[in-house]
């Protein structure tokens, strides 16, 4: 994997963020560099999962990637199968490099899913524990609630949903205050003022991000009776939802 320089001259893109290529070759680099508490959110994510899971399910990690936490959650959770779902072939050609790498082939399988499309194909067998790490914010407003409500209705009883999150703050101002903190962040990163700028742009239309408690009532709404959040660092946020037994999912 290579140093993320996806933004560093003005000329490399000119449309839309997205999950192609050259973004799959830095990605490792970009989310380190990225996405604040980065490793100890992955430590949090797997510590959730072998926490909740009941021996013999399935975990899936939806939107996985370049497979970080999918190797992540099989190093953490001994024992059992994990399914990583993504939309983006490049991506998911570098989470299977990184998992033979890792020698966990045997027990990590990736598939090509778009969870904006019609899911009536797509299921979550036997799933005990579900993952979205920063995945949720690039689906379509207008789609999440059905998706939601998918993932509710594939889950066993007492399973969860772990979700980490880009948030939006309760107030304007402090959500100004909170997106500078970010950026200075940034810098600390390594990046350059202009190549925040561009990344900030080309994410304008892509990334989408709720406010904390839209996201809890987004998750309430699908069925989840228990949902709390575990993480907040500014502008980033980790929420944890639990099925109970004899719920069902609305919709």
């Amino acid at each position: 994997m290579g140093r993320d320089e996806v933004f560093l001259k003005p000329v490399t893109r000119t449309s839309d963020f997205a999950f192609d290529g050259e973004v799959a070759e830095a990605f490792d680099d970009m989310a380190v560099r990225s996405i604040p508490f980065y490793l100890e959110q992955q430590r949090m994510v797997a510590e959730l999962a072998a926490r909740f899971w009941t021996p013999g399910s399935e975990i899936y990690d939806l939107g996985c990637a370049t497979g970080t936490t999918l190797i992540g959650l099989a190093k953490a959770v001994g024992g059992a199968r994990i399914i990583g779902y993504d939309n983006s072939p490049a991506m998911l050609r570098s989470a299977e490099e990184k998992i033979r790498a890792a020698g966990l082939s045997g027990r990590i399988e990736t598939r090509l899913v778009d969870l904006e499309e019609d899911l009536s194909t797509a299921t979550l067998p036997n799933a005990g524990v579900a993952v979205m790490c920063w995945t949720m914010q690039f689906i379509r407003p207008m789609r999440r609630d059905h998706l939601v409500q998918w993932i509710y209705r594939g889950l066993r009883d007492h399973g969860v949903l772990i979700v980490t999150e880009k948030i939006l703050a309760a107030h304007r101002s402090m959500n100004a205050v909170f997106i500078d903190c970010y950026y200075a962040m940034k810098q600390r990163q390594g990046y350059a003022d202009s190549e925040i700028r561009r990344k900030r742009e080309a994410l304008e239309n892509v990334l989408i991000p709720y406010r904390t408690d839209e996201l809890v009532e987004l998750f309430r709404r699908g069925g989840f009776p228990v949902v709390e959040p575990f993480f907040q660092w500014y502008n980033f946020a980790g929420i944890l939802c639990v099925k109970e037994p004899g719920r069902r999912g609305r919709g």
